[in-house]
């Protein structure tokens, strides 16, 4: 047990800021234990992911087995229980764009960010999700980084795609 949790206090998870906010959480949903989605999706907005330690905190303090919370949060695709990337690189793997070449732009983005699907760069700035479809058929093969949508490409493109979200993030 830390010091922290000795003296009465919490164990820190994030910063003071997100620890307050999960603090604020856990106090608005105290006496509604069927509220455990919503305590989930206000975690992860906090932390940007679900933290174990911010599970434990949740089990202890809504009296819910961490059982339950982990069922929860592993059934549910909205869910991430490892930090992500500031920015989520959809790659779409749906048959119009597997045809028209999507596995070669999932490829290029794995080469340029030097990760595989499913993980984020060490620096945190990317994560690399393929997804069944992004809706886009017309424009495959498709991919989105956060909210922007890249269509027609090819994997040449991707770097200066990837380029410009590493200058912003470099600028910001």
């Amino acid at each position: 047990m830390s010091q922290a949790s000795q003296a009465g206090k919490p164990a820190r998870i994030g910063t003071p800021r997100q620890d307050a906010a999960l603090a604020e959480i856990l106090g608005e949903y105290k006496h509604e234990k069927g509220a455990l989605i919503p305590v989930l999706q206000k975690t992860q907005e906090v932390y940007g992911y679900v933290p174990r330690e911010a599970m434990a905190r949740i089990s202890q303090d809504l009296k819910v087995p961490m059982s339950k919370l982990y069922g929860i949060a592993t059934f549910y695709a909205q869910f991430h229980l490892k930090p992500r990337g500031e920015n989520i690189i959809r790659v779409c793997q749906g048959t119009a764009c597997h045809v028209r070449g999507g596995a070669r732009i999932l490829e290029a983005v794995q080469k340029e960010l030097g990760i595989k699907p499913g993980e984020t760069t060490p620096d945190l700035r990317f994560t690399i999700e393929p997804v069944a479809c992004l809706g886009a058929c017309g424009l495959s093969p498709v991919m989105m980084v956060n909210d922007d949508t890249y269509g027609r490409l090819t994997p040449e493109m991707v770097s200066e795609i990837l380029a410009r979200y590493a200058r912003a993030a470099e600028s910001a």
